[in-house]
């Protein structure tokens, strides 16, 4: 997102920077491709504050890319199997996607505890997209336990948001 956001600033420097009045302005494609070194440049979708489609910011903005789990669980709530409803359809809508689901735990427990829970939720999640007809071939599981933790607090609050599964939508440079 950021980047996108500075993409956008370079477009409109440059653009500011056109003074001739002989020539057609350049286009915001071809503004994008100079501001980017070179590429595709800007998509219609970035300038309209809209994500690329089949993007992580896409999933996360059109379905959720994380569910959360009780404490010690890899049970899944409704809350989260409605979250990997959207997610089993997304992907289904963009076949050529793959995923990693990751798996983390709350800073309580020993570090191989931790790192085994967050196995158990990153497949926990991937088990249903399977159930959800997502090939298990396009859904990849690692386990950070407490190592990645989403809020760095020490209270329930923190615990809360760090005891999830989050799907990551794998990119190819």
């Amino acid at each position: 997102m950021i980047a996108s956001a500075v993409r956008i600033c370079a477009v409109l420097a440059l653009l500011a920077g056109c003074t001739s009045t002989d020539e057609a302005p350049p286009t915001m494609g071809n503004a994008g491709a100079n501001a980017a070194g070179g590429g595709g440049g800007i998509s219609s979708s970035e300038l309209q504050g809209q994500p690329e489609p089949g993007t992580q910011e896409d999933l996360e903005v059109s379905v959720g890319d994380r569910v959360l789990f009780e404490f010690d669980s890899s049970v899944l709530s409704p809350t989260a199997t409605q979250t990997l409803d959207r997610q089993a359809a997304w992907l289904k809508q963009y076949p050529d996607v793959i995923v990693t689901v990751e798996g983390h735990a709350d800073e309580r427990g020993t570090r191989e505890y931790n790192l085994a829970l967050g196995d158990r939720r990153a497949n926990a999640v991937k088990n249903y997209l399977g159930a959800l007809q997502v090939s298990p071939d396009r859904v990849l599981t690692i386990s950070y336990g407490e190592e990645r933790p989403a809020n760095p607090g020490h209270d329930e609050a923190a615990w809360a948001e760090n005891r999830r599964a989050v799907t990551v939508v794998n990119t190819i440079n």
